[in-house]
């Protein structure tokens, strides 16, 4: 080995053993080997390990459709460690799905890009606060801030072999491998069972004062029409067709959007022309989440929206492009009774249908089909109004046969 070979190797060496300190202090022996989940017997965390009401974060540092899907983790922790105090760790603008969430004491927010000066408080505030951190994802911000926030870590690490699977191993305490072909609910219900506890699958709605009095007294859909990015976007004649056919079906027509100008200027142009009165309506999340429960139709693409929909009851009706809903698709109420599969035409899983444009390439998980944000995707352009009716029609018939359902067993003859 040469001179230079030997400096560069002690510098890596130096700055590998400086991330495994914080503050100036050793950080405590970890163990040698990562606890993975077999089949047989997965391995849990010692419950005696922790205190009687211990100090517990879970940090889901993704966008808020992801983050909703994490409530079914929280509320599993909440009814499982009595007493403990729960928080959250999340980026800023993500927190609001979490509006009003019984199971959260509180909601820390970090920007998706701080500045140095800000992860160095961060660090600090976190800094051995907490008796026993999850983490959610496999990425290194998640990691490092579990290593330094916890005296006990349980969370996802990738699988053998991928880049940084070792220490990341390493870092915690109880290491789930990834599943990358599996429902990230279902993952995060392997957490909880990695914790001892109960795996049920209940996503928490956000809560507020409720719907203010916008939305039509008589039968609405919802439709939401705009994703964050363009390649899930469909076709602006396809929105104001499926208006039209949902007007022709006796149902007022609600459409839904944010506070973005740019949001607002698309929409415009979109429901310029509709060719039937639509009520434009722009909701907190709980009011979003008390609008889309009385819905009797929803209608969205891959979207936080989508998720929320799925998760209040409302019949819906999610339009997928390039995105596998096996691993991300609308989670109904009640579970999945199986996975979802990649492809297909029309699929229904409880109060949830999923409308998808079976091209060959479908679902090729890129970023549309010229692989950036601002792409079309041919799968939904050539997505047609026809066949998103479809759906809607057998979504309004499954929800009137569950409606005529309840009031028999109310008033049984």
């Amino acid at each position: 080995m040469t001179r230079c070979c030997k400096r560069r190797w002690r510098a890596g060496a130096r700055a590998r053993n400086a991330a495994f300190r914080c503050c100036g202090k050793a950080a405590k022996p970890m163990q040698t080997g990562p606890m993975r989940i077999p089949s047989t017997s997965p391995p849990r965390l010692d419950p005696a390990a922790l205190p009687a009401r211990p100090r517990i974060l879970v940090i889901t540092l993704r966008r808020l459709g992801d983050v909703l899907l994490t409530t079914p983790l929280i509320r599993n922790i909440r009814r499982g460690f009595k007493g403990a105090t729960v928080d959250v760790l999340v980026f800023r603008g993500s927190d609001a799905i979490l509006c009003g969430n019984p199971d959260i004491d509180r909601v820390l927010t970090m920007a998706e890009r701080p500045s140095l000066r800000e992860t160095l408080a961060l660090a600090r505030a976190l800094f051995r606060r907490y008796d026993l951190v999850v983490s959610t994802q496999t990425g290194d911000r998640p990691t490092f801030f579990a290593l330094l926030a916890g005296r006990h870590r349980v969370g996802m690490v990738p699988r053998a072999g991928s880049t940084g699977a070792r220490w990341k191993s390493r870092v915690h305490h109880v290491a789930l491998e990834h599943e990358p072909q599996t429902h990230r609910v279902t993952q995060l219900m392997a957490l909880a069972g990695a914790l001892g506890l109960d795996r049920t699958a209940e996503i928490v709605c956000p809560q507020g004062s409720g719907m203010r009095a916008l939305a039509p007294r008589e039968p609405y859909a919802v439709l939401h029409a705009n994703p964050f990015y363009q390649y899930k976007r469909w076709t602006d004649a396809g929105w104001r067709a499926l208006a039209r056919a949902l007007a022709d079906r006796g149902l007022a027509v609600v459409v839904t959007q944010g506070p973005d100008p740019a949001e607002r200027a698309y929409l415009d142009r979109v429901w310029e022309g509709a060719g039937t009165p639509v009520t434009r309506l722009a909701l907190d999340w709980g009011e979003l989440a008390a609008l889309l429960k009385r819905a009797a139709v929803y209608v969205g693409t891959d979207t936080s929206t989508t998720h929320l929909a799925a998760a209040s009851g409302a019949p819906t009706i999610a339009l997928y492009g390039p995105t596998s809903p096996r691993l991300i698709g609308p989670w109904p109420v009640g579970g999945l009774a199986r996975p979802w599969d990649a492809s297909g035409t029309i699929q229904n899983r409880g109060n949830v249908w999923v409308v998808q444009n079976p091209q060959p390439c479908l679902p090729c998980e890129k970023l549309g089909c010229e692989g950036h944000l601002e792409s079309f995707s041919k799968c939904l352009d050539e997505l047609t109004p026809a066949q998103v009716l479809v759906a809607v029609d057998r979504a309004m018939a499954s929800a009137e046969i569950a409606d005529r359902g309840k009031a028999d067993a109310l008033h049984p003859q």
